[in-house]
């Protein structure tokens, strides 16, 4: 933050869990990291530490299982070498914890919050260690369950799309060549991605939105019987499926908070809001929510002409600044998500014939291609 701010801030982390040393080997949990995400992480200065690590999007492939609706969104289209990189998430902290060591930041971990006081002019922490901090702005990263939005009582409000999403790395008998799939089924959505090869065996990650009943079955019945009804749900674009890891479950919800900033604070990330994967988009956004901090801080330095001690960062203008800034984005990003899940998660007729013609329609006429493509490299909403 400082370097791209260009100013020396004073920055303590809180983190609860130090990253693995090792290679955590096939069950490697991976994250689909967006062609403008990637842009915004070569504007910090992060993604020439991260690159070595990604597997390309280079295609992807979109279809209605069991209609006649079926697009593809190709990287050369756009002029783009790709769409966005697949990276393992313990990789990656790896790499950002070994920087964070390397830098000014006062890192507290492993370490957690016991306790928040607002104060008139910063935020008291107690950290579970007895250790205090006193801060002008306090950035609540924490995810969904925000023990910084529980410890000051705000709303969260939640939509339950009434599924579960099934993740699981998959082994195929035939190279991905880059392609990334998703396919739309009366459950829910069924992607699948391309990961770096293991041991020369080529791997995809799946994540599979099922009703909470399939998740339960297909999370326990026995490896051939998963893998064959895979198979039969996704059909053999990717090839054979020949070998499954472990198989997670989590619920699925939209989340959010009506307004992401309180006292000397703002929330951002999955603290502030929390997707469908749908569009894989969430990443995406929070990765938006810190950028626009960023610029907020920035801008604010620059009006000031003078440093940080000169300056109050949690000031009231300061946090209604990023308030504003994250209105429109978080909101059309939201109600476009909520949208393809009951438009792309259900049998009723008038929908299934609408999609599909939507779908073809996107195949025979390129242009309509440029929004849809727009939202799948993480590019801002500005509808």
């Amino acid at each position: 933050m400082s370097q791209e701010l260009n100013r020396p801030l004073k920055i303590a982390l809180i983190e609860a869990h130090k990253p693995g040393s090792e290679h955590p080997g096939f069950d490697a949990r991976s994250i689909a990291i967006a062609h403008g995400s990637i842009f915004e992480l070569k504007r910090l200065g992060l993604w020439s530490k991260l690159a070595h690590l990604g597997t390309p999007i280079e295609n992807i492939h979109i279809s209605d299982r069991g209609h006649f609706g079926m697009t593809e969104l190709n990287a050369e289209d756009f002029h783009l070498q790709n769409l966005g990189q697949v990276v393992e998430l313990e990789r990656v902290g790896q790499v950002l914890f070994n920087l964070l060591q390397e830098s000014d930041i006062q890192l507290h971990c492993p370490g957690s919050l016991a306790h928040v006081e607002a104060q008139t002019d910063c935020q008291l922490l107690t950290l579970n260690d007895g250790t205090q901090i006193k801060t002008s702005l306090l950035v609540a990263a924490d995810g969904v369950n925000s023990r910084v939005r529980q410890a000051f009582g705000l709303p969260l409000e939640q939509v339950d799309f009434e599924q579960v999403a099934l993740v699981a790395n998959i082994e195929t008998d035939k190279p991905h060549e880059n392609w990334a799939f998703e396919r739309f089924t009366n459950t829910g959505p069924l992607a699948v991605l391309p990961m770096a090869p293991l041991k020369g065996n080529p791997r995809v990650s799946l994540v599979w939105a099922l009703t909470p009943s399939d998740a339960k079955r297909l999370q326990s019945i026995a490896k051939d019987e998963f893998l064959a009804e895979l198979q039969a749900a996704f059909g053999f674009r990717a090839g054979r499926f020949t070998q499954v890891g472990e198989r997670l479950s989590y619920p699925l919800l939209l989340s959010h908070m009506p307004r992401p900033i309180y006292h000397r604070t703002v929330f951002i990330g999955n603290a502030a809001q929390t997707l469908h994967p749908i569009a894989g988009q969430g990443f995406n956004l929070g990765l938006r929510d810190l950028v626009s901090l960023l610029d907020v801080i920035k801008q604010a330095l620059l009006d000031e002409g003078s440093s940080e001690d000169m300056l109050d960062l949690g000031s009231a203008s300061l946090t209604h600044a990023y308030l504003h800034s994250r209105e429109k984005d978080r909101n059309s990003t939201m109600t476009n998500i909520e949208f393809l899940v009951r438009s792309f998660s259900n049998d009723h007729w008038p929908l299934v014939i609408g999609r599909s013609l939507g779908l073809r329609l996107l195949s025979w006429m390129p242009p309509l291609k440029v929004p849809v493509a727009r939202t799948a490299m993480g590019w801002k909403s500005v509808s």
